[in-house]
């Protein structure tokens, strides 16, 4: 903004100088060239006179007065008679007696007619002014003078003033520089404090109020509605933040007790009534996962946390080996493919928990027999992005509930009405806090192709890709296998 300001204040400037400055050196070269073809032209009518008397008395020290006038003048002077024939020549280029009758400018003096304008002279080898006129006594013209004048000083002069022009201007140009800085920086420095605080407030953390007191009145006054919005902003995150923290324990512990409470009612039911018990139970567990994913996303949308370079191959084949043993219980094959990509930009635990809960929405609506690949790739058309796509071979969704898919509690009609609805916000939120994107997209031959698009942090993509392989455990003595890590009240399909 500085640079612009500046820039804006210089452009005006200029245009001013040009306005004033080009109109006054015309005007002045055109007045100093009016003024040295009058005085040549005067000076020219001055010796015809002169001369015209001399040739009427027949004197004969014309060859001297015109010498001694051409060397004060630094010109070129040419008389010749009555018939055009050449008397003198200050210069000696031509023999006495030339006809020069046929020359436009003689002709005309020798018709009592005066003739001026500018030419190149031989004899001085240079423009020249010329001004011919006649000496004549009425109508009777006894001599025609020839006066050229060397342009050489009066353009010297108009060449001075517009140097001494350009010089006033680039002056001005300085001095408005300078002056057009000071009160820049004056303005944009509250700008600068606004624009620095409100990083600060969009990380999470204002240190440095912006002052108040700074700059033109009115980014003071913007100055002080920005103080008291942040501060009003920061103790509601301040709020929201305590209640996020606060609430997953106070939440936690009735929601247990009411868990026991029922159960400790199986014993002395009705058989019955153990669909009932059975239903509340669920419903109170369903209840716990959804206040653990709203907590989850509270804390997401309030902790700014800066995203670090993570070994996405690492966390692949990890969470593969542990929802492998899920996948079997299920008759579900796991297939990891596709480069190894390296380092990725995310934020701590995203990685884990955007894989946990894509394979559990895939594990979900997969039926048995069928596959579920955790594969990567690079982006086409975005240099240093890389795709996590996680594929199942289950019903999969119509283009309108791919579209809301992400919004928070959205299940189909047909889904699993154990889901919280929170599984793929809680996804979409990890990307984009790590600096990425999801999507939903239809998979070739059906099922759900889930893609999470992120920025790699190594500077070459590797040669070597990754060889397709299943991750499926099978299950021994007829037992199946129990995953270990991460617990799935986390992640919660969305249909």
């Amino acid at each position: 903004m500085t640079r612009r300001l500046l820039l804006s204040y210089l452009s005006l400037t200029l245009l001013v100088l040009l306005c004033l400055e080009v109109p006054f050196g015309y005007v002045y070269a055109r007045g100093e060239m009016s003024r040295f073809t009058g005085n040549g032209q005067q000076a020219a009518v001055m010796l015809a006179e002169v001369l015209e008397e001399k040739v009427e008395q027949r004197g004969t020290d014309i060859p001297e007065v015109v010498a001694s006038f051409a060397r004060r003048t630094r010109g070129h002077v040419v008389v010749v008679d009555t018939q055009g024939k050449l008397l003198t020549d200050s210069r000696n280029t031509m023999a006495t007696g030339t006809d020069l009758s046929t020359q436009p400018d003689i002709a005309a003096a020798l018709a009592n007619r005066s003739d001026s304008g500018t030419r190149q002279d031989p004899a001085l080898d240079e423009d020249v002014f010329f001004a011919t006129v006649p000496g004549a006594s009425g109508s009777t013209v006894r001599c025609v003078v020839r006066a050229s004048f060397p342009l050489t000083s009066v353009a010297a002069k108009v060449h001075d003033a517009w140097l001494a022009l350009a010089a006033v201007g680039l002056g001005v140009l300085a001095a408005v520089a300078l002056i057009a800085l000071a009160l820049a920086r004056w303005i944009t420095c509250p700008v600068r404090a606004l624009e620095h605080a409100t990083t600060q407030l969009a990380d999470g953390t204002l240190k440095d109020l912006p002052a108040t007191d700074l700059g033109p009145p009115e980014l003071r006054r913007l100055a002080a509605s920005f103080v008291r919005t942040a501060t009003r902003l920061q103790h509601l995150l301040k709020a929201q933040h305590a209640f996020a923290s606060e609430a997953s324990h106070q939440l936690k512990t009735p929601l247990t007790a009411l868990r026991l409470r029922l159960e400790n009612f199986e014993p002395h039911l009705d058989p019955r009534a153990q669909p009932g018990l059975d239903a509340a139970v669920g419903e109170v567990e369903r209840l716990s996962r959804m206040v653990h994913g709203l907590l989850a996303l509270a804390r997401l949308e309030n902790a700014a946390t800066t995203a670090e370079a993570t070994d996405l191959d690492s966390v692949i084949a990890d969470r593969a080996a542990v929802w492998a043993a899920f996948a079997g219980e299920h008759y579900v094959d796991m297939v990891v493919a596709g480069p190894r990509i390296g380092r990725v930009w995310a934020i701590p635990d995203a990685l884990e928990q955007i894989i946990d809960n894509l394979l559990s929405n895939a594990l979900r609506v997969s039926p048995p027999h069928t596959t579920i690949t955790l594969a990567t790739a690079w982006a086409n058309g975005a240099p240093a992005t890389v795709e996590l796509h996680v594929i199942d071979q289950g019903p999969g969704m119509t283009e309108n509930q791919r579209r809301r898919a992400f919004d928070r509690f959205w299940r189909a009609n047909d889904a699993d009405h154990e889901g919280t609805g929170l599984g793929l916000p809680i996804v979409k939120q990890l990307a984009r806090a790590s600096g990425g994107e999801v999507s939903l997209r239809a998979a070739p031959g059906g099922g759900l192709d889930a893609v999470v698009r992120l920025r790699t942090a190594d500077a070459h993509r590797t040669a070597h890709p990754r060889r397709a392989r299943s991750a499926m455990w099978g299950r021994q003595d007829g037992v199946p296998p129990v995953p270990t890590g991460r617990p799935l009240a986390v992640s919660d399909w969305q249909q």
